[in-house]
């Protein structure tokens, strides 16, 4: 015996279905992604970083032009001569002075400031390629961020679907025990298995409102209703299809790999510039003063004022030669060689790491496809499966527990299916960006499969 399934919804599946979007317009991946761009507080800090890192460069430059500096000065200076056998003053002069003078510095040879540019100028380039890094995991974290709510959407409605199965199974028991036609124990297996659907269904709205809550992380406003992924996604798979280009792709365009070998860079410059101060440095400086004093010469009532005028230039060439600084010298080219073993060697682990997440992402690729297809197979085994199964134990010749394993079976089909087609796309997305090929055109592909 069937029974009608149009009754009242409890209100916890009226609170689940309240979360999940209405289909139409809505906002897509790019909506979310310019947003993500302007508003991004990660982005930001590496931008920053890239600015900061080209001051420094100019402030390294400026060392090596002229340095010109104007002073002026006033002085008042009063001399007086007292006879002690009257304690009369004798003598009095007042003299006042003006001086101005203009001094400009220039350094013929630095080599360690020369150095200290070069590594200045590496320093910027690694912080724009680490900007450009920064700009490519945008994308990933815009589209795994968009999809994590699209699939915490579909696993909503697969617990809502599923709760709503076992409350009919759970009444479709309670009347065949209460009539008679079995025992006791399958009614108890089937609203075991409906108050932790109910469970599960609360536990999967609060982690849809999690997944939100890490897109507005990304984007500084709520998330609204997202457009979602099309049932048939093309399937696929990476080209060119041979991993070892993808290596190749990875070692010459990743931004990441790339801020960490000007780094190295850097790092061995900073050694040049420690090496050369030891080295004599030579500066030519050109130096120019005018100077007036007023003297006003007081004897009794007497009053002889002079004025006195001088003017001078002077052109100077100097060397410095270091001859001992504590070994402040050494330790600093040692402690340079230290800093570059340690960028090397962070290069090399870079590199290495880059390596493992593009063969892995790759293989995660390729095998997506065929997850997806078996993924879709299922939830057409289990849907199939759970009508024959409802129908038998409506006849007699299956049990509830058989019910309830279908039941959960479809669900988790279904979900896995969702993952998968989802995750296919993110993983292409992040191969591309580990080969440093990923541009916004691959995010206008991803969006043209939303609806």
């Amino acid at each position: 015996r069937r029974y009608p399934t149009t009754r009242l919804m409890p209100l916890a599946l009226t609170l689940a279905l309240a979360t999940i979007p209405l289909t139409g317009h809505g906002e897509d991946l790019l909506d979310v992604y310019r947003e993500a761009y302007a508003n991004d507080p990660v982005l930001s800090q590496a931008d920053i970083k890239r600015l900061s890192a080209s001051e420094d460069v100019q402030q390294s430059r400026s060392l090596l032009l002229p340095q010109a500096k104007g002073v002026i000065s006033l002085k008042q200076a009063r001399d007086r001569n007292t006879d002690l056998n009257n304690s009369a003053p004798l003598l009095s002069d007042l003299a006042r002075s003006r001086n101005a003078s203009i001094n400009t510095i220039q350094q013929v040879n630095h080599l360690a400031r020369w150095a200290e540019l070069s590594a200045s100028m590496s320093e910027a380039d690694s912080q724009n390629a680490t900007y450009r890094a920064a700009i490519q995991e945008l994308y990933v974290r815009t589209a795994a961020a968009y999809f994590d709510v699209l699939i915490a959407t579909d696993q909503l409605s697969f617990v809502i679907a599923n709760e709503e199965a076992l409350r009919q199974a759970y009444e479709q028991a309670d009347e065949h025990f209460k009539a008679g036609l079995s025992a006791i124990t399958p009614m108890y297996l089937a609203k075991s298995a409906y108050e932790q659907a109910k469970a599960n269904t609360i536990q999967t709205t609060a982690k849809l409102s999690n997944t939100k809550e890490v897109l507005r992380q990304l984007t500084g406003k709520p998330a609204g209703n997202l457009k979602k992924l099309r049932e048939d996604i093309p399937m696929i798979p990476p080209s060119p299809a041979i991993p070892g280009v993808w290596v190749q792709l990875a070692s010459t365009n990743n931004p990441a790999l790339a801020a960490q070998r000007h780094k190295v860079q850097s790092a061995v410059r900073s050694i040049y510039s420690a090496k050369a101060a030891h080295l004599p440095t030579l500066n030519a400086s050109v130096a120019h003063s005018k100077s007036d004093v007023w003297a006003a010469h007081r004897n009794n009532a007497d009053v002889t004022p002079a004025t006195n005028r001088r003017e001078s230039g002077e052109i100077a060439v100097s060397l410095d030669i270091p001859i001992y600084s504590g070994g402040a010298t050494q330790s600093k080219v040692r402690q340079s060689t230290y800093h570059s073993d340690g960028a090397r060697a962070a290069l090399e682990s870079q590199r290495r790491r880059v390596t493992r997440d593009v063969l892995s992402l790759y293989r995660a690729a390729v095998t997506g496809i065929a997850q997806m297809e078996a993924a879709k197979a299922g939830v057409d085994s289990g849907r199939q499966a759970l009508d024959a199964i409802r129908a038998g134990f409506t006849v007699g010749t299956q049990t509830m527990l058989n019910v309830l394993t279908a039941i959960q079976t479809l669900m988790q089909a279904r979900s896995l299916y969702s993952q998968s087609r989802h995750q296919f796309l993110l993983n292409k997305l992040r191969l591309k960006q580990q080969a440093g090929t990923i541009d916004m055109k691959d995010m206008e592909e991803i969006n043209a499969l939303l609806q």
